[in-house]
């Protein structure tokens, strides 16, 4: 979540005036600010996402008691970078949830995101990999 945070403050700060950074092939970095959830779709229910969103955080730390070492890192990867999302509703807004999430990782042919994404991502492909390895033992 520490990381998330720093580097859409970077962003924000760096980015905010319709700047791009071209990093890499299609990499870049542009600002964007999503109200919505996965892929700007449910615009407007922010408020809904950030209680969800925080339902579900609670949740996956409560059930990490009982994770292995990898499951709890893998947990960890989803509830911060869930947290992490959480935040920007929080405080990035005019008013209590309803602030817009962060974006600048701009791949040009996927949607923009940021490193909470990313670590949703990851993390959540790494629990479905870790299930079903572990259901063919």
């Amino acid at each position: 979540m520490a990381l998330d945070q720093i580097t859409k403050h970077w962003a924000v700060s760096s980015l905010n005036d319709g700047r791009v950074i071209d990093v890499l092939g299609s990499l870049r970095f542009n600002l964007s600010f999503n109200r919505g959830m996965a892929f700007s779709q449910g615009t407007g229910i922010g408020p809904f996402i950030g209680v969800l969103g925080i339902l579900v955080v609670l949740y996956l730390l409560i059930g990490m008691r009982k994770s292995s070492v990898s499951g709890a890192v893998f947990v960890g990867l989803v509830a911060g970078g869930a947290a992490g999302n959480i935040v920007d509703r929080l405080f990035r807004g005019e008013a209590w949830l309803r602030g817009a999430v962060v974006d600048f990782i701009d791949l040009q042919w996927w949607p923009v995101f940021n490193i909470a994404d990313a670590a949703i991502c990851i993390g959540g492909a790494l629990l479905v990999f870790t299930l079903f390895r572990t259901e063919k033992s």
